[in-house]
């Protein structure tokens, strides 16, 4: 499996940006899972449920549509592309994240559009979980600091409040929960390309990658 090219990485790393930048390189498409789990999210907040109550859970994703067009994604017929963009819904995705049942709603959704064929997909497990059979996989990083500075920027826009402080601090509790979580946790796998792009642009991380697909 050549044509699906996965990348996958801790938040703050580039991934959207150079996914969607090597799909428009390539005319491949574009799948960004975490707007996946982030859609989730915003249906478990909207229906008022606890997400640790897994009957709750449940029963809601047994009634959840979620379509993706394009750059578009909507739940259940109402288009949520910018409302789950939040600092809140990005907390509650990396909860909801963690629960096995959510990430086995989601699978077939995501190995469907890599089926597909000429897709960039990237996520936390697109490489270990979803794809691994795909031979073009990368590992997205980046040192803290620049991390942290990068997330800041991307969420002042929504929430001009934000400070250094809860940018770290959520940082921290993304990264622990993603890395240790039971059910496919972020790792890198021996057959990942790392690269490291805290001195790199957008631009040079999307060359770094076509260097290296096979």
């Amino acid at each position: 499996m050549k044509d699906v090219i996965t990348i996958d990485g801790p938040s703050g790393a580039g991934k959207s940006t150079v996914a969607r930048l090597l799909a428009a390189k390539l005319g491949y498409n574009y799948l960004d899972t975490g707007a996946l789990y982030r859609a989730v999210a915003w249906k478990v907040r909207d229906s008022n449920i606890d997400h640790d109550n897994e009957d709750a859970l449940r029963d809601l994703l047994k009634t959840a549509e979620i379509s993706l067009e394009g750059s578009t994604i909507s739940v259940n017929g109402t288009d949520v592309t910018t409302a789950i963009r939040t600092k809140e819904i990005g907390e509650l995705s990396s909860q909801v994240s963690a629960k096995p049942i959510v990430r086995e709603f989601l699978f077939a959704m995501q190995r469907e559009e890599g089926i597909k064929g000429k897709v960039v997909v990237e996520g936390r497990d697109t490489g270990t979980v979803i794809f691994p059979e795909s031979e073009n996989k990368f590992f997205l990083d980046a040192s803290v600091d620049e991390r942290w500075a990068r997330r800041l920027k991307d969420l002042k826009d929504s929430d001009p409040t934000l400070t250094l402080d809860t940018t770290v601090e959520d940082l921290k509790k993304r990264d622990h929960r993603d890395s240790t979580r039971e059910s496919a946790p972020l790792k890198k796998a021996d057959d990942m390309f790392y690269i490291d792009s805290s001195r790199l642009s957008p631009e040079e991380v999307v060359d770094t990658i076509v260097r290296h697909l096979k």
